[in-house]
């Protein structure tokens, strides 16, 4: 047997609520006597607390945002003129560029670029990957690079 080919009952006719007391459902439908949540509409909203001061307005503010992404580092053209061979995030970290080997790093263009440099970052503008091809070098996108697994030490 297969799962469209099975056969279902017709589905029970749903309950026709608040007409009159003999139909089962009637006079008050099933939402008891009087009180707010037996009126129409009487959805409440999100941290509704009956009319007190919610506990959220309630609260001190906080001031400012700290977001937790990391920060694309950004990386100019003529910087790269320093460079000979593969510009790599460590080789960036090493002589200063970017404050981590491990955060992501974008070539943008500003400069002039002269020297002939293979790039392996993780972005490039459009314009800085051109400037790269004029120069004679090459542009390669490749993934942040990972800290290595902490191990544990042995007791």
């Amino acid at each position: 047997m297969k799962y469209n080919e099975l056969t279902i009952a017709s589905h029970k006719n749903k309950t026709r609520v608040g007409r009159g007391i003999s139909a089962g459902k009637g006079k008050t439908a099933g939402r008891g006597t009087k009180g707010q949540k037996s009126r129409a509409g009487s959805g409440k909203k999100e941290g509704f607390e009956g009319g007190q001061t919610p506990l959220v307005m309630r609260l001190p503010r906080l001031r400012g945002f700290t977001s937790h992404r990391a920060k694309t580092e950004v990386v100019y053209t003529h910087q790269l003129n320093d460079f000979k061979g593969v510009v790599t995030n460590e080789s960036l970290h090493t002589s200063g560029l970017i404050d981590s080997a491990f955060s992501k790093v974008k070539v943008v263009t500003k400069g002039e670029l002269t020297s002939s440099v293979t790039v392996s970052l993780q972005a490039a503008s459009a314009t800085a990957k051109d400037a790269i091809q004029k120069a004679g070098g090459s542009f390669t996108k490749v993934n942040i690079p990972q800290r290595a697994a902490k191990t544990k030490k042995a007791e």
